[in-house]
């Protein structure tokens, strides 16, 4: 899967990481975050969240303009990491309840920036590697392998989030109880609500709350569980300094690929370079991508749940404790093992390999597969987790499946049957319908946000993780087969000259995928949950009837 690639590619890869990891870490809170520190309901949460993921995704438009046009792609990712740097950083600042409001705007709108620098214009750096005929055959693979470097990144952004948020919290004898932010901000502002079950649960993270003191504990723990997040945001600054060292140290790999067309063509010694196409066959490409950018609005509206609607779904109707067995799942220290333990047994009975990876294959089964037992071992009967710790299976799912997806496509080319990259995309939005679907099922018969008014659902209402985790696995082959496939295509059918204001217009069409999440998420309280998620299911079911409806037309674009 790794051979006879362009090392240009892990260092994109790597840096890219890196940054994903700061911002899916903040993003694993982000709502929450807002809930619990300013006592937002859940339609301002939501337009606000969807309003910010839409600027990350179309200020990219405007920062492949700048690379094609004026600063070139290295220039424009440095400029972008170091102005993502200074957003994060003001976001990290710790401000008490209902307070710092301003300066968290303007740490997203940095970031946005930042990112709108950064994220399109790495991936026409990945596309301008894969243009030489060398390794053009590579090119969706290639993405593929970008992509599985994105979800390392963001596997192990919940669990830092929680680790930082936890360790504030017991710094101050705290610990995260998810009904607690809702009821406090209830109790302080007088309304109406259950107050002596507040002074019970206030009481078991400080025995001495009395009636009397129960307004001063509010205030107290917001501010402690505020300071929390701040410092958990801080974690992306550490990353991105990370990814600054290796897009900078190692540029001799990709320094051949930083080339933009209008570069090119003040370069007597690469004019031979440029590929020119006739107005026709732009005005051809361009509408093709346009079709196919209307198609991922609809897949990123529905995907982008997973920080909105799914995270309320985690956090208000699904249990907050698991058995030894299930917590494995909610454990990366028992899950990486677990799963490398897998791969070596693959290995073992892998055909056409040689002793020493058969025996590698052994000494990983048995190594790895005793580490996820001991881990194993150390839980208690019942296990306690964080909402945002569901956000790491998509992840997780992508590192997972990643191979078995590549595998499964260069055995189907190898015999002339590998689907087109515009049919993958069709069949990943049906897939993502099938993943709203099981989450449907999974959401009868349960009470209405608006009957819960805010709070919790009550013990005989929660429902197992498994219904989340089934979905996100669903949702995870959608993805596989409609994300990395797409900014693949996007780069192998972009005209030469706008290569990097076609990842943008990718990026854009995310943007107003994800400005659509916040419309979604405000019908939360308004509506019955099963029919929050046929929503979802119905525009994918769509989406995917009109890009099958198109396909001609889109594979002669990539001929």
């Amino acid at each position: 899967m790794l051979k006879d690639h362009p090392k240009g590619l892990f260092v994109a890869f790597f840096a890219n990481m890196g940054e994903r990891f700061g911002y899916y870490t903040m993003i694993a809170i982000f709502a929450m975050f807002l809930q619990a520190k300013y006592g937002f309901n859940s339609a301002t949460t939501s337009h606000i969240y969807g309003f910010f993921i839409a600027a990350i995704y179309f200020l990219p438009l405007f920062g492949g303009l700048l690379a094609d046009k004026v600063l070139g792609y290295g220039k424009t990712i440095s400029l972008g990491l170091i102005t993502m740097f200074v957003g994060y950083l003001l976001l990290a600042i710790p401000t008490d309840m209902n307070s710092g409001f301003a300066l968290v705007i303007a740490a997203l709108v940095v970031i946005s920036i930042g990112t709108g620098f950064f994220k399109g214009n790495v991936q026409a750096l990945v596309g301008n590697l894969y243009d030489d005929p060398r390794f053009s055959s590579k090119r969706d693979i290639a993405f593929n392998i970008f992509y599985m470097g994105i979800n390392i990144g963001a596997m192990f952004a919940p669990t830092a989030a929680e680790a930082v948020s936890n360790w504030i919290l017991r710094s101050f004898h705290f610990t995260y109880d998810a009904r607690l932010p809702a009821m406090a901000h209830s109790f302080l502002k007088g309304e109406p609500g259950n107050t002596s079950d507040f002074l019970t649960i206030a009481q078991h993270q400080d025995s001495s709350v009395t009636l009397a003191t129960l307004g001063s504990f509010s205030e107290h723990y917001i501010n402690v569980l505020s300071r929390a997040y701040h410092y958990s945001f801080g974690v992306a600054c550490i990353s991105l300094i990370i990814s600054m060292g290796i897009f900078w140290g190692f540029r001799r790999f990709y320094k051949h690929a930083d080339l933009t067309e209008k570069q090119k063509s003040k370069d007597d010694s690469l004019k031979s370079k440029l590929i020119t196409l006739t107005p026709e066959q732009t005005k051809q490409r361009l509408i093709a991508l346009g079709l196919v950018f209307f198609v991922v609005i609809f897949f990123w509206m529905s995907f982008h749940q997973n920080g909105l609607c799914m995270t309320y779904f985690a956090r208000d109707y699904t249990a907050p404790t698991v058995d030894r067995g299930t917590n494995l799942w909610f454990d990366l220290f028992g899950l990486i093992p677990l799963f490398l333990s897998v791969v070596g047994l693959y290995f073992v009975f892998r055909p056409k390999r040689g002793t020493h990876t058969r025996l590698l294959g052994a000494l990983a089964f048995v190594g790895f597969g005793i580490l996820a037992y001991l881990r194993y071992q150390s839980y208690d009967d019942i296990n306690p987790f964080t909402p945002q710790k569901f956000q790491q299976f998509n992840p997780f799912f992508i590192v997972a499946l990643t191979p078995l997806v590549i595998g499964l496509f260069t055995y189907m080319a190898s015999k002339g049957k590998e689907p087109s990259s515009p049919r993958k995309i069709g069949y990943g939005m049906l897939l993502a319908a099938v993943g709203f679907v099981i989450l449907a099922i999974g959401s009868f018969n349960l009470p209405s946000p608006h009957s819960l008014g805010g709070q919790v659902a009550p013990e005989t209402s929660l429902v197992t993780p498994y219904w989340l985790i089934s979905t996100y696995f669903t949702l995870t082959i959608a993805e596989l087969l409609l994300s990395p496939i797409g900014i693949s295509f996007v780069s192998k059918v972009a005209p030469p000259k706008y290569k990097g204001l076609m990842q943008g217009g990718w990026f854009a069409a995310t943007a107003i995928g994800n400005s659509l999440v916040g419309y979604i998420g405000g019908l939360w309280d308004k509506i019955e949950l099963w029919m929050l998620w046929s929503i979802l299911v119905i525009c994918c079911v769509l989406s995917a009837t009109f890009i099958f409806s198109i396909i001609k037309r889109l594979e002669l674009a990539t001929k």
